[in-house]
């Protein structure tokens, strides 16, 4: 499932810096993770990125072995907004459906 975040959500994950976040257009930022291969999608009008996800589907941060978060201290306000599936904190519940057999 693709996930949606703000510039602020990029600043926190490091992947911005908070000076560029000020001074540079969105737009510009938007190419320039995209061509970094960190973002799939930039919505103009909302200025809403989507971050890039593995051929599989998953989230760039989510261990494909453990089905944590790496970055879950600094994860997006959609991430931290999303309702918890399940007792385990951090864990993705949402994996490849042959893995979960």
């Amino acid at each position: 499932m693709p996930v949606e975040v703000k510039l602020a959500d990029l600043v926190r994950l490091e992947l911005v810096d908070p000076f560029d976040a000020e001074h540079e257009d969105p737009k510009q930022i938007a190419k320039r993770l995209s061509k970094a291969g960190l973002i799939e999608h930039f919505n103009f009008k909302n200025s809403i990125f989507s971050l890039a996800r593995r051929a599989s589907g998953d989230c760039q941060f989510l261990d494909a072995k453990t089905r944590r978060c790496t970055v879950y201290d600094k994860r997006p306000n959609t991430c931290r907004l999303h309702p918890q599936v399940g007792p385990r904190p951090n864990h993705c519940p949402y994996g490849n459906k042959a893995q979960s057999r």
